[in-house]
């Protein structure tokens, strides 16, 4: 794929070509997660113009793609259930404010401490939770409130058409990738059921089975510019409560995946982006989302390999992709109506097969089993609770499986000087995982009268391992024996309280690192 990219720098022709292509992919998917987040497909392209342009100017990776995803969408579906869209739109303007935060305080490098096993876990279980949420495409509203499943020859026409946008979607990039298939589909699709007459559910019956039954009728999808609007929210604490937990969710969801982004994008384009501007660019368009009616989102790992790999290095192919989308929502929105259900929940099942890393039944026998159970732990919690909580877990789980595997690795080698005295010579990390096993490798009782804890090829990591030297040091004194500490850091030195006159200084040999502790702080 990475050979497929012959141009490293952005031109005008190259990102406005590139742009306009993105524009029309991102039509369907704007609209399929829009009804994802259970909101109006308006709401939907609304969210990918303002997330492209805004992060297209301020964000900090040219050619990366924001809008509308599937991944914030999942997290937005009970929330606009339960308190409907105005809290929805008070919940992205704080989510918003939490990203601009997180990269003011730049902790956009924290991305680098998510595990591949996690991240494998977090795409799989992606790709779930936005299959399953196409489920409900195939219920229809019965009586006002009350649906069923689709039966008989609707429900066969609905399949058909699915695996029509299916196949289209996968072999015409192989006769073409001139025009995205997505939107060929949805021509070819939305053509047929026209033509012949097809009874099939489009756009503007999901958004009047939306509405109640006296503005069902005259519903419809008027294009028109975004305004400003305040969230008709009570300004209360009540309401910060209801909105922060999903805010937080959101905030994190959209940071993780847009820097995962920005980092393949990087490799591929043998460049770098600025993580923590990023976090700004994205902040700056959720907020604005909440405020113009969008539902936000972030960056959008498909339409951003679809505008690298058409040429779109710069800036402006972000923004030529907005502005075209725009263009479409202000003279085109009454041809979104005619969209059968059909062709977005194909482009959906095309995008969970795309996402699903299908490679991990393949390597789940060949990588440890720890990493195996990490995958499924993190898919499992994707699925049941979020997509932030279950990258938190994996990434704690993971630490301690790699705290657990070291904590095995403290052993020392021992042996006589030339004066006599015992050499404990140190292999490994000193830290709250392994203090256990290195107060096992010490036989005080035993020991002759003078002792040496060689540190040269050990290092102590945290307050845990100068305590249990510290508690060492006591053993041997209790005893009445002396101990000689060599090679320690100048502040190991300054945190022993019991053992810090034993350690013998020498200034050129001694190491020079810090402990992980607040004493110091």
């Amino acid at each position: 794929m990475f050979n497929l990219i012959t141009s490293k720098q952005s031109n005008v022709k190259n990102d406005v070509l590139s742009g306009t292509t993105v524009a029309l992919a991102l039509v369907p998917e704007a609209v399929a997660f829009a009804f994802v987040a259970g909101v109006e497909p308006m709401i939907g392209l609304y969210a990918a113009f303002m997330m492209g342009l805004l992060t297209s100017i301020f964000g900090g990776r040219p050619g990366m793609i924001s809008g509308a995803t599937g991944a914030t969408a999942v997290v937005m579906v009970s929330l606009v259930a339960l308190h409907g869209v105005q809290y929805l739109f008070a919940t992205v303007v704080l989510a918003g404010i939490i990203q601009i935060l997180c990269g003011i305080f730049k902790l956009g490098k924290f991305i680098r401490l998510v595990p591949h096993p996690v991240m494998l876990g977090f795409v799989n279980g992606l790709a779930i939770v936005i299959f399953l949420a196409q489920m409900g495409q195939f219920k229809v509203e019965v009586t006002e409130g009350v649906f069923q499943w689709m039966e008989g020859s609707m429900l066969y026409t609905m399949g058909a058409l699915i695996a029509l946008t299916m196949l289209i979607m996968h072999f015409l990039p192989k006769l073409t990738t001139a025009v995205p298939s997505g939107l060929v589909a949805i021509l070819v699709v939305t053509g047929l059921v026209i033509g012949m007459d097809l009874e099939a559910r489009s756009v503007i019956d999901y958004v009047r089975d939306m509405l109640p039954a006296d503005q069902a009728a005259d519903a419809t999808l008027k294009g028109e510019l975004p305004t400003f609007a305040i969230p008709q929210v009570p300004l209360t604490w009540e309401t910060f409560y209801i909105i922060a937990p999903f805010a937080f969710i959101i905030a994190a969801i959209g940071l993780i995946e847009s820097l995962l982004t920005l980092t393949l994008i990087d490799e591929i384009t043998d460049t770098r982006g600025r993580g923590n501007r990023e976090c700004i660019g994205q902040g700056i368009a959720n907020t604005t989302n909440g405020f113009f009616g969008g539902m936000g989102g972030c960056a959008m790992i498909g339409q951003s390999m679809i505008n690298i790999n058409s040429g779109g290095r710069g800036r402006l192919s972000g923004i030529t992709a907005a502005l075209v989308l725009l263009a479409f929502i202000l003279f085109g929105a009454q041809y979104i109506e005619m969209i059968p259900l059909a062709a977005l929940v194909g482009i959906m099942f095309m995008v969970v097969l795309g996402t699903f890393e299908w490679s991990s039944f393949r390597i789940m026998g060949k990588i440890p089993f720890t990493d195996a159970f990490i995958i499924v732990l993190v898919s499992g919690i994707t699925v049941v609770f979020d997509l932030a909580i279950a990258v938190i877990v994996g990434v704690i789980v993971s630490a301690l499986v790699f705290a657990w595997k070291h904590a095995q690795h403290i052993q020392a080698d021992t042996y006589e000087d030339e004066n006599g005295w015992k050499v404990y010579d140190l292999r490994g990390p000193v830290f709250f995982g392994s203090v256990s096993n290195f107060k096992e490798l010490f036989d005080p009782k035993g020991d002759p009268e003078d002792v040496v804890i060689e540190f040269r090829r050990s290092r102590i990591s945290d307050h845990s391992g100068i305590e249990a030297l510290d508690g060492l040091a006591e053993k041997y004194q209790a005893q009445g024996k002396k101990l000689h500490l060599r090679h320690l850091s100048p502040e190991c030195r300054q945190l022993l309280t019991k053992a810090g006159d034993l350690c013998e200084v020498n200034v050129l040999e001694d190491p020079k690192y810090r402990v992980a502790t607040d004493v110091l702080a």
